[in-house]
């Protein structure tokens, strides 16, 4: 299994990212994909995660109106398309993957991408 993620960057506050995670070794339709990110000093928080058979999608207080999570099932990837765009937003963004059938808000991960990181300044 590997989830692996693309995107991160260095931008200006109220610029814009597109994350991707693409996913593979597993049944794409059975699984939560979801995007954590860990600010340092921080623990690591669920952002938002997507249930791709229903394209229903599920976001954190602090990034909902800004950020969008949409999945190409013919890619296996997820997207978190990030706007407006504050430098509290700066992290290691990592995309996750759980059992839909035991899947609760933002856990329990039975895998995890590597991380890329975002960084926002003023």
């Amino acid at each position: 299994v590997q989830l692996v993620e693309s995107g991160g960057a260095s931008v200006q506050a109220g610029g814009s990212l597109r994350l991707s995670c693409v996913v593979s070794g597993l049944p794409f339709d059975d699984y939560a994909i979801g995007w954590f990110r860990q600010a340092p000093g921080k623990e690591r928080e669920g952002v938002s995660w997507i249930e791709s058979s229903e394209d229903s999608a599920v976001y954190a207080d602090s990034v909902r109106g800004r950020f969008t999570i949409s999945s190409d099932n013919a890619k296996n990837t997820v997207y978190l398309q990030m706007n407006s765009l504050k430098t509290e937003d700066t992290a290691v963004y990592y995309c996750a993957a759980g059992l839909l059938t035991q899947w609760v808000l933002f856990g329990p991960v039975d895998y995890w991408g590597q991380g890329t990181q975002v960084t926002v300044s003023s």
